[in-house]
């Protein structure tokens, strides 16, 4: 906690909270506790940020889907006033500046050249590939020694294997991209740790790039490669988008596969719903409900007001800075019922995970694909999966810009 001075006075306000905050003890699936009482009692109100700002924070849910599709709410992440998440998040930005972090039209016209690649029919084509992926990977679990680290041997090749393919990204080279992503996910990665693991990748897409211009294939960065040849993108921001696409398609959905199966071992219940049925409905609520209950985006989504904005009875004025916690939105008892409570029978397809508006997650038709492919198959496969520790001893992503594990010791 901060004591800081209410705007345009000299005069201290109420103590504000630090963000991000911490969990409680023994909850690590659930939001702050500091995060509930602000929903409850401050549902627009100011945290203080490690560089001594003080954006505000918005905990409801109506409030931020509002606020997410509001084009006086910007997502460029060049302004001054936006906040950061971390210093090296914010060297990062600036050196590697891809289309999520711009505003319309910029963002739109970069955005489109891309969205193909993610469309449900795209995706869905892509579903048997998915599936003799995530069969291979299980064949190797139950043929090799136990206990095995999930996250290692089948959370993380994955999505990797699959964004390889989609982007044209040769998946030899995963250790080098696993480990430059991992330092910028880490929100105690210095500046000068994460500039250099920055411009790595871009090199690195570079390179790609540059092979792509000589030689096209039938992959995402050959299409990226011919806007270069046309004049409608740079290397730089071809590079750029690449990262992005090679960072976010693996990680997030590496963090929920590992995240979503620790869960489902502790909710007994609700792990026998899903391994014992095979109805592709039954499935797809289930990806639903754990991305709300879950939510590995915990940081918030980050913006900065363009004019003077009114909402939940507070005026966020222009060039103010602005998180939206969807963490705490996604458990807002107003728009799910019991929200603490895991259940994957209900109906939450209008969650916050994936954002809203605009600026919602290009992949979440592949996400979605990903997962209802591994919770489809990984229980039912191996139905007496349990963890090999207790789950005091789970190192969970506390210190991530992205949530999870960063082991998953399993056996059956």
């Amino acid at each position: 906690m901060s004591t800081i001075s209410a705007p345009g006075t000299d005069a201290p306000s109420a103590e504000v909270p630090d963000y991000p905050m911490t969990r409680a003890v023994g909850c690590p699936f659930d939001p702050p506790p500091t995060l509930y009482t602000l929903q409850g009692r401050a549902p627009v109100s100011r945290v203080r940020l490690w560089d001594g700002s003080s954006p505000w924070l918005v905990t409801r849910y109506e409030d931020q889907r509002a606020l997410l599709a509001d084009p006086r709410i910007s997502a460029d992440s060049t302004h001054p006033h936006h906040p950061h998440q971390s210093p090296g998040s914010l060297v990062r930005r600036r050196q590697s500046r891809s289309f999520i972090s711009m505003d319309d039209p910029e963002h739109a016209r970069q955005r489109r050249m891309v969205t193909a690649a993610f469309s449900i029919k795209h995706v869905e084509a892509l579903r048997p590939a998915i599936q003799k992926i995530v069969d291979g990977l299980i064949d190797a679990m139950l043929a090799g020694p136990k206990p095995v680290d999930l996250v290692q041997a089948f959370a993380l090749p994955v999505p990797s294997l699959v964004i390889c393919e989609l982007l044209g990204v040769p998946y030899a080279d995963h250790d080098f991209f696993q480990a430059n992503s991992k330092v910028l996910i880490k929100r105690a990665t210095p500046p000068e740790q994460a500039r250099a693991a920055t411009q790595r990748l871009i090199d690195y897409l570079d390179r790609l790039i540059g092979d792509k211009l000589v030689h096209p294939a039938d992959d995402l960065l050959s299409t990226l490669a011919a806007r270069v040849k046309a004049g409608e993108l740079s290397r730089r921001e071809a590079a750029n988008t690449g990262i992005l696409l090679l960072i976010a398609g693996h990680e997030t959905t590496a963090n929920m596969i590992a995240l979503g199966t620790l869960t489902l071992l502790q909710h007994p219940d609700q792990l026998a719903r899903l391994r014992e049925s095979d109805d592709p409905k039954v499935i797809a609520s289930a990806v639903e409900e754990l991305l709300r209950y879950l939510n590995i985006v915990h940081s918030g989504r980050r913006r900065v007001a363009l004019e003077d904005i009114e909402i939940g009875g507070v005026t966020i004025r222009a060039g103010e800075g602005v998180i939206l916690a969807n963490d705490i939105g996604n458990r807002d008892p107003a728009a799910f019922p019991d929200p603490d409570r895991l259940d994957i029978g209900r109906d939450t397809r209008h969650h916050v995970a994936f954002g809203f508006g605009v600026h919602q997650c290009l992949g979440q038709p592949l996400a979605r694909v990903e997962l209802q492919v591994v919770y489809g198959t990984l229980y039912r496969r191996i139905p007496t999966v349990q963890l090999a520790v207790d789950l005091e001893e789970i190192p969970f992503k506390h210190d991530g810009l992205v949530y999870g594990v960063y082991e998953l010791p399993i056996t059956w």
